[in-house]
């Protein structure tokens, strides 16, 4: 890691500590305007991989993967999976006047955009554009124009919608675009690297202060084998999340496959550690007070996101028996 990516880390996770996501899901219903006006703004996570000529960074997905790592440690209720996706879809569709108009505010944090092409939207509930993907066609709606349901979601720190398009006519057409199914996997997977990350990290820090049997339950070596193991499963995910993004902002021919292994494994990865992380905590996990339930909430309803393991497993079994 460079020093402009520890930089771009630390300062992500010092702004996101003054925001925890307990006090937003209980607070203002799962999202704080604020906090992402100030990622927007200060930090400019939104633009990160839009060229400086719309208000962004110019940078790479490597940049918005350490911003997506920082996103899942903390369970930030942040739409940053939908402007990720949403201004990677407009600069494809090569219609400069669409990028012009709405590329600068979401890269300055004004502008919320949800993407959606499956029916099932992630913020769409507080988004001020969805962007529609139809074939390998865009789309631009007015939310107010179509028939929007916020769904019940096993993750109270993520709110998913389901969108009718039955009828709608007010679609504008901004033109083509490419899939963007395997970046939509790679941003997730970094997203379950640190959520996974931090529920292990917390996992130990409990492990080394509660007392049982008249010492830490950490120095007891069944524990440490466990947490040993999730800390393997931990690097390989993020080794493989990384792998993935390289593939993809290099164009490698294999980047459909490892996007694919990197869901799995991530998904895979950060259900096991949180799944520990209750073990481990005990009865006290599965009280409200506790944040291990916003992990473990996390975990399984991320892992349904975008294609469940199954589906990934079945897409490269066939992709290498061809």
């Amino acid at each position: 890691m460079t020093e402009e990516h520890a930089a771009l880390r630390a300062a992500v996770r010092g702004l996101l500590a003054e925001y925890p996501a307990r006090r937003t899901i209980e607070g203002d219903g799962g999202f704080d305007t604020a906090l992402w006006h100030r990622l927007g703004k200060e930090i400019g996570v939104a633009g990160l991989m839009v060229p400086p000529e719309y208000g962004g960074a110019g940078a790479t997905l490597h940049e918005s993967i350490i911003v997506l790592e920082e996103l899942g440690r903390a369970l930030t209720p942040a739409p940053m999976l939908g402007a990720l996706l949403g201004t990677q879809a407009l600069l494809a569709s090569g219609n400069e006047q669409a990028c012009a108009r709405w590329l600068p505010p979401i890269c300055a944090g004004d502008l919320i955009v949800a993407v959606t092409w499956d029916g099932v939207l992630i913020d769409a509930s507080i988004a001020d554009i969805l962007l529609v993907i139809s074939g390998d066609r865009l789309y631009a709606v007015d939310p107010a124009a179509v028939s929007l349901r916020t769904t019940d979601s096993l993750d109270l720190t993520r709110q998913l919608s389901e969108i009718t398009l039955t009828g709608i006519s007010e679609m504008s057409e901004i033109g083509p675009v490419e899939p963007l199914h395997d970046l939509a996997c790679v941003a997730l997977s970094a997203e379950q690297v640190g959520t996974a990350a931090r529920a292990l990290e917390l996992t130990v820090e409990y492990a080394k202060n509660r007392v049982q049997f008249g010492r830490p339950i950490g120095a007891f070596q069944a524990l440490q084998h466990r947490m040993a193991e999730s800390h393997v499963r931990v690097e390989a995910a993020r080794s493989a999340c990384w792998t993935a993004a390289d593939a993809l902002v290099t164009g490698s021919p294999d980047a459909d496959r490892l996007a694919a292994v990197a869901k799995v494994w991530c998904s895979e990865t950060v259900r096991a550690v949180t799944a520990e992380m209750v073990q481990v905590h005990g009865g006290i996990a599965i009280t409200w007070e506790h944040d291990a339930h916003l992990y473990l909430r996390r975990a399984w309803s991320s892992a349904r996101l975008f294609g469940s393991p199954q589906h990934h497993l079945d897409h490269l079994a066939d992709a290498l028996l061809r």
